[in-house]
């Protein structure tokens, strides 16, 4: 297919996949039924820290991005500033989201509504996320993690890519509930998320707007 250069379709792509990413995620956190990995992490750590989960997100955000800074090895001005803009706004669009869901009646969905809601909120947030790495205009921390380890470290493979910036998050999670007995946000989907978003991703990239090509910059 042909290669888009466009800095104005790439933008649009990127807009297309912002919103998508925060309905996935919102509609995963609403399920009750297990979120995409980085967001069940993020639920959880809401509500160790006892504070409101955009403000959770902003915060995992500003550290993976200086997490990144150090995985390339040197100052890029360009990504520290992408990464923030991303990671600000998006945070609270994520709660935005999940609000919205819960007050259309999702989290009341009988349990098997509520199972194929939360598998295609990981599917697309696979996909969305798939998109703007793809568009590669600015991309939210962690995803932009993922991305720096797959092209920099492994040799392009989204499936290690995403298995290897899956253990921060894990990690956290694990630490949240030894000190709170409690696990929000982790379930079904997040074992979908842990196993196959690497894979759903890998299959985005060839599937969903093939036309938009790999701008890899690393």
């Amino acid at each position: 297919m042909r290669h888009i250069p466009d800095f104005k379709q790439r933008l649009g792509f990127l807009g297309l996949s912002i919103l998508m990413n925060a309905t996935g995620n919102g509609l995963t956190i609403a399920t009750a039924m297990g979120s995409a990995v980085w967001t069940g992490s993020s639920v959880n750590l809401a509500n160790w820290w006892h504070i409101s989960l955009g403000t959770t997100l902003l915060l995992y955000g500003i550290v993976i991005t200086i997490t990144n800074q150090l995985l390339l090895g040197h100052f890029d001005q360009r990504r520290l500033i992408s990464n923030l803009l991303f990671a600000f706004p998006f945070s609270y669009l994520v709660a935005l989201m999940t609000f919205f869901w819960r007050q259309i009646g999702v989290p009341q969905a009988n349990l098997i509504v509520r199972l194929l809601l939360d598998v295609l909120g990981i599917f697309i947030v696979s996909a969305a996320v798939s998109i703007y790495q793809r568009a590669n205009l600015i991309m939210h921390p962690n995803d932009d993690f993922a991305y720096i380890l797959r092209f920099k470290y492994l040799h392009g493979s989204a499936i290690l890519g995403q298995w290897l910036s899956y253990t921060p998050p894990v990690a956290l999670t694990i630490a949240a509930f030894v000190a709170t007995g409690q696990l929000q946000a982790i379930g079904f989907g997040t074992l979908v998320a842990l196993t196959a978003q690497g894979a759903l991703m890998a299959w985005s990239d060839r599937h969903v707007f093939q036309r938009l090509k790999h701008h890899v910059d690393l």
